[in-house]
């Protein structure tokens, strides 16, 4: 069973200029082979015209359908919340990815500069963060600042219309490839902490930025370390005002809760960038499916994917009727990371042996075990579950804060590892 809320006529309309967008961006036939439910049509399409992720980014980008929330003037609809919610199942029906190339420029980046940027900063940056063609990073953690953000110390001194930066950034995903990155930093250590940051567009090319991949267990380096020395940012690159940073990043933490809370980093769901049945996918990642202690364990993990619809379901009706997201973001982020570690956990263990040793080329071992090894990341990245659990105890259960030692206090008068 799969969740669907009912369109009303102006949603149904919407849906079928979207869909007719889609007919004319496509190679002939892939909207007919997915009307008809023709699985081999479409894989003998993907085949014949192959699938490139940056170059649909592109399409899609310049189209008013990728950030259907955004305004007009800067390459969206100034549309409704249930506009996205229709286009990302229209993309999921039609075996597309739901989550862009730029996930950190349209998911965090773009929502921020819209909220809190200059009417400069958004024609300069908007239409090609939807694009493609100026990938963003997030330069927030610290080795000593990571679940305590507000206590970083990168430091931005004002040279005249430059502010000077130095310090350290760490876990930044895609920083080797990124045009620029959503840098927060300390121009104001005699204040308390969450008053003495500013928020940044930091150029990654510019002088003074060192990119060091960090090697993770999966072999890949999609984090790295970021060494800022004696990096010169104009003041037109600043975003909000002085010491207003911390607000600012707090628009881009909600948002990437929002982003991240429904992202599977699952190989096995996506052959040539194009979206599988994820359940398909997954049973056939699984090894004896007859062994009765797997089977139970794959209607448990059922019953949980379910659940997980069931709430996704709850949180876009919210948004279909106009409200505000409440604390769905926040619960699915923490169910959703653990939910895909307990699902590479069964299947790898239900493969026994071929779990951790297949012969050269069996793609699909290669693939199983990388989902699981990838997976371990899920409840530290984008706000680990423990923190995530803390919010929620806070706001949903009304629970009392944990003691700050330090509140009130200005930062440079703070102890720090």
């Amino acid at each position: 069973m799969r969740w669907q809320i009912e369109d009303s006529p102006e949603q149904k309309e919407f849906r079928e200029d979207f869909r007719q967008w889609l007919k004319e961006a496509l190679p002939g036939g892939w909207t007919e082979a997915v009307d008809a439910g023709d699985e081999p049509g479409l894989e003998k399409l993907r085949q014949e015209h192959g699938f490139n992720p940056f170059a649909w980014q592109g399409k899609i980008g310049r189209s008013p359908y990728a950030a259907p929330l955004w305004p007009k003037d800067y390459g969206g609809l100034s549309g409704e919340p249930w506009m996205q919610q229709v286009v990302r199942s229209e993309l999921l029906r039609h075996r597309l990815p739901t989550v862009a190339v730029n996930l950190l420029g349209v998911g965090l980046a773009g929502p921020t500069i819209i909220e809190h940027g200059t009417e400069k900063q958004k024609e300069r940056y908007l239409r090609k963060i939807l694009s493609g063609e100026e990938i963003w990073c997030q330069l927030f953690s610290e080795p000593g600042s990571g679940s305590d953000l507000a206590s970083l110390s990168t430091r931005a001194m004002r040279d005249g219309d430059e502010w000077v930066v130095n310090g350290q950034k760490v876990w930044t995903s895609i920083a080797q490839f990124a045009t620029f990155g959503m840098l927060l930093a300390r121009t104001d250590p005699n204040v308390p902490k969450h008053e003495g940051l500013t928020y940044f567009i930091c150029d990654m090319k510019a002088p003074g930025v060192e990119v060091r991949p960090l090697r993770q267990i999966t072999g890949s380096s999609e984090f790295n370390e970021v060494f800022l020395n004696d990096v010169r940012i104009p003041e037109s690159n600043r975003v909000g005002d002085v010491g207003d940073g911390w607000r600012c990043a707090r628009t881009t933490l909600m948002n990437e809760r929002v982003a991240l809370a429904g992202v599977s980093l699952d190989p096995v769901s996506f052959t040539g960038g194009v979206r599988r049945d994820p359940w398909l996918s997954f049973l056939e990642s699984v090894g004896d499916r007859s062994d009765p202690v797997v089977r139970q364990r794959l209607a448990q993990i059922y019953i949980e994917s379910e659940v997980k619809e069931i709430t996704a379901f709850r949180a876009n009706s919210a948004r279909l009727s106009g409200q505000q997201p409440g604390p769905e973001g926040a619960v699915n982020k923490v169910f959703n990371a653990e939910f895909n570690q307990r699902r590479s956990n069964l299947a790898i263990n239900a493969n026994g042996m071929g779990g951790v040793a297949w012969m050269q080329g069996d793609k699909g071992a290669e693939a199983r075990a990388q989902t699981f090894l990838r997976a371990r990341a899920n409840s530290i990245e984008g706000g680990t579950s423990e923190v995530l659990r803390n919010q929620m105890g806070e706001r949903i259960l009304g629970l009392p804060r944990d003691a700050e030692l330090d509140k009130g206090s200005p930062w440079a008068e703070v102890k720090r590892n």
